[in-house]
């Protein structure tokens, strides 16, 4: 045991961590199990709390807090758990070369510098002690200060990987305020005030105003009164002017 895992593991009970993993639709579906009896086996044998984001996104986001033995048990049961997938999708396949099992992190970017360490020593070490792969995105996630950090290889490999990964979380806090990621439904609606939810281009009465609302790849308002109020979940921009009632008649 190098003295990163032994600092870890000493100190393990006495250090809550919370690590946040961004996974798609089918690992989240993997990860709960029928009716959810897989995440609640890996909540009682881990004794972490594993929460998983709400809502119809293509992306989900995992959430794993405890002291780091909890954490570093429950990222066992989830590596493993992937590599039973990956080997029962290769049965009856051509696939001759099996996948390596894949985790990808939600870091904020202002630790990722520490991950990567200097002329990116830091993160070759990771990479040459634990014999994973680790790469860490160049950009931030949309309307967040995180980045991706994506760990691939076989289970006891990523969890060593995590572990050290832990170490550096410790060592080096976040500096400022994180704006975390929250990943955008596939199909974003629109929002008026009265709770009316339409998913098409629609027109819509607000107050004196009437609302014309647009598809497009810019932040969504919620009308409140004469207001239009940003909207950080949306995909959508309302346009808010005064129509005649011809011209609405006109436009419809």
């Amino acid at each position: 045991m190098n003295k990163s895992d032994s600092k870890v593991t000493e100190g393990g009970l006495n250090v809550t961590l919370t690590i946040r993993l961004l996974m798609h639709g089918k690992e989240v579906g993997s990860i709960i199990g029928k009716k959810g009896e897989t995440v609640k086996k890996m909540r009682e044998e881990s004794s972490a709390r594993i929460n998983i984001s709400e809502g119809s996104c293509p992306e989900r986001i995992v959430t794993i807090t405890g002291p780091t033995d909890a954490i570093f048990k429950a990222f066992s049961m989830i590596a493993h758990k992937f590599e039973e997938d990956i080997n029962a999708s290769m049965t009856n396949s051509t696939v001759t070369s099996k996948p390596p099992v894949t985790l990808r992190l939600v870091v904020p970017a202002s630790q990722c510098g520490s991950l990567i360490g200097k002329g990116g020593s830091k993160i070759k070490e990771i990479r040459e002690t634990t014999g994973a792969q680790v790469q860490v995105a160049g950009d931030m996630l949309p309307n967040s200060t995180e980045r991706a950090v994506t760990i691939s290889g076989t289970p006891d490999a990523i969890i060593q990987c995590v572990k050290q990964i832990c170490v550096v979380m410790l060592e080096s806090p976040p500096k400022g305020a994180t704006i975390p990621y929250r990943p955008k439904p596939a199909s974003a609606p629109v929002i008026f005030a009265g709770g009316q939810v339409r998913a098409d281009t629609i027109l819509a009465s607000a107050g004196n105003h009437n609302v014309l609302a647009h598809h497009q790849p810019a932040p969504a308002y919620t009308v409140q009164g004469q207001y239009a109020i940003p909207h950080p979940d949306q995909d959508w921009i309302l346009l808010v002017k005064p129509v005649p009632m011809r011209s609405l008649f006109q436009m419809i």
